[in-house]
């Protein structure tokens, strides 16, 4: 699934902390891919599922669940 880096970064925040945050900004690319770029990912401390439940609005609360529903508003 492709998701902007900005909502990757923003669930870094929330999960992590900033100075995750601020690496992975540097070293993600515009569009994250969590198939493609799920080694990297992994490298933030992200799992690649927690994302895509994240933005489809599914898997159960924590950060993931107060950032769900974005799959409608972004389009996917």
């Amino acid at each position: 699934m492709q998701i902007p880096k900005d909502l990757v970064i923003e669930f870094i925040k929330s999960k992590i902390g900033g100075g995750q945050a601020d690496a992975a900004h540097q070293e993600l690319p515009d569009n994250v891919d969590t198939d493609r770029d799920a080694g990297l990912l992994s490298k933030f401390g992200v799992d690649p599922q927690d994302l895509v439940g994240m933005v489809s609005g599914g898997g159960g609360g924590g950060a993931a669940g107060g950032l769900g529903g974005l799959k409608g508003k972004l389009g996917l």
